[in-house]
Formats: C-alpha cells, structure tokens, sequence
C-alpha cells in the first residue's frame, strides 16, 4: 500500500479541524523467483554481509521501533552515511511529512503486506511488516529486521506484528536494485509461515542469519516443484521453463507430415483472411489501407532498383519491368495461396549476386543465359520442395532468439552501409573532382557486387552505379556547366537523403504526440514512408529542376513473358546448374524459414498458426514459374516481414518501475494488404518509365536509412549494446536484467558482437563466391551457441537471455 501527503492548502478549507485527504494506491507484486532473478540472491547475500538485526525489540510503538532499527543502521561500524539525519528519515517514512499541522495523519506511507484472495475477500498476514522508503540522504541501500518481544496491534492491517523489515535506498538505482525490489526480496521469504515460526525460535543473530539461507534454498528448488507452504501463495507467479526434446530421425517422416499439419491449422481459419477487420464490430479498414500503401513503396522501390541492376548485369535479359512483372505475380500467389499471408515476398541483393554469378558462367562457356538461369532455378526449386515434403524447416527450431537477433541486426547494418557508400560515391563523383568524371559511371559489375552485403537486404549497393549514371540526355551538357552543378548535386543528394529519413521517422513516431486525433496521428505514422518518398520525389524534381539528380536504369522489354529453351543444354551444363541450385536453395530455406519465424515471434501475438512447411513448398512452385519465364526470384524479406506484422498491429504503452515500453495487444491477420499491395505493384508497370524515373536515388537511400531504423527498435541485440552507455539507474526492467548477472550480460553481447563481424567478413566481402557460401555461416552459428557458448557462460544464462519474457 501507498499512500500520499495531504495537499498543502488542506488546512484553508471549512471542512472541520483535522480533515483533509489522503491517496491511497495499491499494486500487486510478483513474487521474488529466487530460481531466476539472480538479484534476489544478491539482495539476501548483500544483508547477509552487513546484517542489521534486532532480535527482542521491547519497544510498543511504531515509531520507537523504526527510531530503534534507524539508529542501528546508522551506527553499524561499516556505515558511510555520514550526512544521514534520523529525523529526516523518519519523517518520510510517513505520510505527514511537510503536511499542516492542522491536518496530520500518521500513517506509513509506502509498505509490502502478504495477502491471501478468499471466498470472503483478501485477508492481510499482520504477523509481518516490509517498510520501503527512498531517500536523497543515502548513498547506498540498507536493509534492517527487527523481531518484537510481543505481537503489537499498530491499526488496520497490521493487528498482531511480530516482523518489522525496514527496507532504504537512494532514489536514482538500477530498476532490479531499488527499495520496492529489495522489499520483494524480503517479503517472498516473509510470506511462508513456517519460516516466520522458525524464526521465532531463533536465539542469536547466526541463527536467524541461518533460517534465512536455509529459506532461500527452499524457493530455489523449482524444478522439484513448489513446497507445500508455498504454493498457496505463489503459483501464479512461479515461471518454470518448459524442456524442448532434441530432433530426432523420426521428426522428418512421414513424407509430407508437416504441410498435411499446416493445412489442418490454417484451412479452418482461411476465410477469416479475408473477413477479419471489414465484417464485424471491430472494423481495420484504414489501417488496411495505410499498410498496403505502405507496403506498395516498400515493395516497388527495391524491385525497380534490383531491376535496374539487373538489366545491366545481364545485358538486358532480367529488366525493369520483368523484375516489377514477377514481383507482382508471386506476391500475390502467395498472398493468396500461403500459410503466413503477413510475410512479404521479395527480390534480395544475394538472388542479384547468384544471377550475376550465372551470367559469367554462360559467358565463360557460351551457354544461353535464358536456359541456364531456368535450370538453376528449376533445382533451387526441387531442392526445396524435398525440403518441405521431408519437413526440414523443423532444423530451424535450432535458431535460438540470439541466433537470429544477430543476422537482423546484420542485415539492418547493411541498410545503413549501402545508404553511406551510395553517398560516399555520389560525393567522389560530383564533389571530389572539378568536372564531371562520367568515366566512373562504368565501373565492373564485379566490382560493384563486391561493395554490396549479401543477406535478405531489399537494396544492394551494386544499385549505387546503376542509378549513378544520368540519363543521357541529363549529361549531355558543357563541362563547364556540369563543373558548376556537380557540387550542387552532391549536397543536394545528401540533404535529400537525410530529409527522406528525418521526414519518414518523424512521422512513424507521429501516434507518440500529443498534437491532432489519436486516429489522425495513427494514420499519418503508418502512411509515413509513402508520404516522405513523394514529397521529396517532388522536391527533388520539381523544386529544383536547373539541377541534375540521377535515375534509374530502365530499357523497355522486347516480350515480356517468353519460356526458356530447356532442351538446348548439354547434361554437364544441367549438372553444373544443379550445383547452383542446391546453393542456392540453402539461402532460400534459411532465409525463408528464418523470416517467417521472426514475423511469428511470440510478442506479435500471432493467433492463426504458422505453416513454414506449406510455405516453402509454395515459394518453391512460384519460383518454378519465374525461373521457366526468366524473372527474378523472390523470398521472404527482412525487415518488410515484421514490418508489415507491427503495421496492423494494435500496440499499446505501458509502464513499468518508470519505463515505457511498446507491447502489441492484437495483430490483424490478413491478406487482404499483401493483396493490394500486389496488384498496385502490377499496376505499376504503366508508370514506366515516367513518373517512376521522377524518383531519385538519394530518396532512396534515405529509405535505406529508415528502413534500419525502424527494424532496430525491438532488437534485442542492439539494446543490450545500448545499455553498455547507459546509467545503470536507466537499465530498463527486462526479463534478462533481472535473472542474468551484469556481466553476463556484457560477455554474452559481447560474444554475438563477434558472431556478428563473422557475418560481416563473409557477407560483405568483395569476393563473390565467399557470398554464395554465405547460408553455411549462418548454419555454422547454431553449434558455436550449443557447443561453445555454454563453456564460456552458463547455460541457464543463456537460456535466460534467449527466453521471450
């Protein structure tokens, strides 16, 4: 219970002499889990070391007990609180402090009681008292316990006291330090009775100090289950982890197991798909239609850019509009057909590095692209369909919440890098020299790859050259007015690049202000990056015209559906296709799998099941087609998937020991937006070239920019990095702060950070084959975190840290 001072014009009232009013507030609190919250062993060793007991306290009174345990803090040996005042510190221990004398009343103000909910209503255990006070006199925590000689009636509540625990701290601590969790620590072991009537029989301090160890192995033993004295109390709050059997051989059979359980999940609740938030009380049809115009631009910009980068790798085979073409028909297959309708399908920067690799090797051995390409993608797609009938997608139960923490955060890097290293070249180009150096505009594809990342980044730096170079009739103008432009240019770019990224943010933060309609500011953050995309499109075309941005690449197709020739390669070729294929089906089952687990995490609060199986064979039937009509293949996105999950989503602020933090309430599962999304994408292809070719690349970078921002918020990885700046007193009360020692915590970031520059080394190397093997690095991570992180941390740290909650 907590209770606050009378206001202080309470006394210039004409209400009687002594009246006033009092707040009175209570919360429950959960029990200590001295299993797991490690501070609840710290809290009792830290007492333990520094012991404050009074064992026959002869005093009656409240407060001449509290003076009494006061003073024995005060002048323990080791005490260092040389500026403490008793008087200060009794007087805010109650609720009359610095109230009129007129209208005192002498109650305590902040305490932690033991309850029990009966059929007659809760019932308080007064044989007990946790008193928790902060103060800004102290300079560290204490904590003091005084038994009485006699119970002692001090009001409501508290009828017959025989325990008085006196719990202080300074009012600025860690969030699992301060004198409520300290008080917890203490009122967990106080709430069985047993211990109490052990304690009563106690004769000196060692004794006492005994009980207290003794209890505190009793609450630790979870696993054994509960003691009988506990378990009326505290079942509710008692976490005990489930066990998770390793695969086994028989997991993979029967053929077919595991799409036969997807389609029983998923079919009943199919129609829902389409009904949920258009029929019925609770109605999402705004919020269905900011996300699919969110998603439009967050599909459409990466498809033209991978479609401009591959129209100049492949000379023209895979363009622009064959990319936009295949983009919008598997989509929207899958939007249809799929599992997880809230997964987003793209086409990704290593898909443009295998088709890359795949053009040379025709080039090298005089082979039809065309058909090559197809056969590689027809093995991909076999390859994956064995995958989904033997129901391997259960290997990536193995990823553990760290494991994939770890390659989001890499790929949200890689946004952040293409963005820096497009920039970087536009400055080379157009700052650095005193004309135009049009010669860079031909740099090797090879060489462009080798600047880009490898893993499911929508946008690739390769794009950088294939937007670098203006259109022809943009460059064909005097050196000396390209010399006076070209400076202008850069800056330009950059302040267009930053203005796409400030005005996208801003308005995604929008719903947290307090400016406009709740509904008003709700539908301005999900529509902020199509909002910021077209205005500085706009600025960036028309409000300044005299000065040249880049566009991106784009030749019309011949014909745009046109099957490959597959009889015209030899069996070796086919062969060496299936190597490629199986490659390549690596990238796509981990990325597929590991995407659609990071949508379906269980904080999203996804109620319709999962069906990774079905999924996988489903992409594979898809990419079949786009391999026969040579159009690029598509997989699951990151960061587009959870993206688009936290874009319907109902989310709520909630606080905790002063913290705010965002938790989704409800998702709407639909496919209803992946639908539109889809077919405005298709649509699309009558804005070629203009106005598309309006966009200019530094907008697009400035997308990049956002893009990994907003993919950051809920990583884990990166706030446990965060905390390594932080005041310990602003370390926010997570699940892994209050059951994993501090350094723990800082080894085990540690270590992901060197898994990460793993990825790195591999993912972005300027090699292109050290690329293509990229799906085994990421396979390689599961036994360094079951093999040899649990030599260099304990296991049930571990666990702690890749719990949920």
């Amino acid at each position: 219970m907590s209770q606050c001072a009378f206001p202080e014009d309470a006394a210039e009232s004409e209400l009687p002499d002594g009246c006033g009013l009092l707040h009175t507030s209570r919360k429950y609190l959960k029990l200590k889990n001295f299993e797991e919250e490690i501070r609840a062993h710290r809290d009792l060793d830290g007492f333990l070391d520094r012991a404050s007991i009074i064992l026959n306290e002869t005093a009656t009174s409240l407060d001449d007990v509290l003076r009494a345990m006061l003073v024995r803090l005060v002048h323990k040996p080791d005490n260092t609180e040389s500026d403490c005042n008793l008087d200060l510190l009794m007087a805010v221990l109650f609720t009359d402090a610095g109230t009129p004398m007129e209208g005192k009343v002498h109650l305590l103000s902040d305490t932690i009681q033991g309850v029990t909910a009966t059929v007659t209503g809760v019932q308080y255990q007064q044989s007990w008292l946790c008193i928790i006070c902060t103060s800004k006199s102290l300079l560290k925590r204490h904590v003091c316990i005084s038994r009485l000689v006699r119970p002692q009636n001090w009001g409501e509540n508290c009828c017959e006291v025989r325990f008085v625990i006196l719990v202080l701290a300074p009012p600025k601590m860690k969030s699992t330090k301060t004198a409520t969790e300290v008080g917890r620590t203490f009122a967990t072991m106080f709430l069985d009775i047993t211990f109490r009537q052990k304690l009563l029989k106690t004769r000196t301090e060692e004794e006492f100090k005994e009980a207290l160890v003794h209890q505190r192995q009793l609450l630790t033993m979870m696993d054994q289950g509960l003691t009988p004295s506990l378990k009326h109390y505290s079942i509710s709050s008692i976490y005990i982890p489930k066990s998770h059997q390793p695969l086994q051989q028989k997991d993979f059979f029967p053929v077919g197991k595991g799409i036969r359980e997807d389609f029983a999940r998923r079919f009943p609740v199919y129609p829902l798909d389409f009904t949920d938030g258009i029929i019925g009380k609770n109605k999402a049809v705004g919020k269905f239609i900011t996300t699919t115009l969110f998603l439009y631009f967050a599909c459409l910009l990466p498809t033209i850019a991978f479609g401009s980068l591959n129209d100049e790798i492949t000379y023209g085979a895979i363009d622009v509009q064959k990319t936009i073409a295949g983009q919008s028909i598997g989509s929207l297959l899958y939007a249809l057909f799929s599992g997880q309708p809230l997964v987003v399908l793209l086409t990704t920067a290593p898909l443009a590095l295998y088709t890359h690799v795949i053009r040379g090797i025709c080039d090298d051995y005089d082979l039809d692209f065309n058909t090559f390409y197809a056969w590689t993608g027809l093995w991909n797609s076999f390859f994956l369909a064995l995958y989904a009938l033997f129901n391997f997608s259960l290997i990536m139960s193995l990823f553990k919440r760290s494991t994939e923490e770890i390659i989001a955060l890499f790929i949200s890097m890689t946004f952040v890098l293409d963005a820096v290293k497009g920039m970087v070249k536009i400055f080379q180009k157009y700052y650095g020299t005193s004309h135009g150096n049009h010669n860079a505009d031909h740099i090797s594809v090879l060489s462009l790859l080798g600047l880009g990342t490898s893993l499911n980044t929508s946008f690739h730096t390769a794009l950088n050259t294939s937007l670098l170079a203006n259109p022809p009739e943009l460059t064909s103008v005097s050196s000396r007015s390209a010399e006076h432009s070209s400076r202008e240019t850069a800056v330009l770019s950059l302040l267009i690049m930053l203005g796409t990224l400030w005005l996208s943010y801003t308005l995604y933060q929008f719903k947290k202000s307090p400016y406009l309609h709740p509904y008003m500011r709700e539908i301005l953050s999900d529509c902020a990056l199509p909002i910021s995309v077209l205005t500085f499109s706009v600025i960036s075309s028309y409000g300044f015209q005299e000065i040249n941005m880049s566009k991106f690449r784009y030749n019309p197709s011949e014909r745009l559906f046109k099957i490959a020739e597959m009889q015209s390669l030899s069996l070796g070729a086919i062969g060496s296709a299936m190597g490629l294929g199986f490659l390549l089906s690596m990238l796509f089952f981990i990325e597929q799998n590991l995407v659609a687990a990071l949508a379906n995490a269980p904080e999203n609060r996804l109620v319709k099941g999962t069906a990774y199986h079905w999924d996988l064979l489903l992409v594979a039937i898809i990419n079949t087609g786009l391999s026969l009509f040579g159009m690029p293949w598509i997989h699951a996105a990151y960061p587009h998937s959870p993206l688009h999950v936290r874009a319907l989503a109902v989310v709520e602020e909630r606080v905790e020991n002063g913290h705010i933090y965002e938790t989704i309430v409800n998702v709407w599962e639909t496919r209803l937006t992946t639908l539109g999304a889809s077919i405005l994408v298709g649509f699309s292809l009558l804005l070629l070239p203009l106005p598309l070719q309006w966009i200019p690349k530094p907008v697009l970078y400035g997308l990049f920019l956002y893009i990994a921002l907003t993919s950051i918020d809920a990583n884990q990885l990166f706030e446990r990095m965060a905390l390594l700046l932080k005041d310990q007193a602003s370390y926010p009360p997570t699940h892994y702060i209050r059951r994993v020692p501090q350094r723990k915590i800082h080894y085990f970031t540690g270590l992901q950070v060197l898994q990460l520059l793993l990825l790195c080394a591999f993912g972005m190397s300027p090699l292109p084959y050290m690329k293509m093997i990229f799906p085994l690095i990421m396979m390689v991570m599961i036994p360094i975190r079951y093999k040899l992180l649990p030599r260099i941390i304990e296991a049930k740290y571990l666990d702690a840290m890749d719990a949920e909650h």
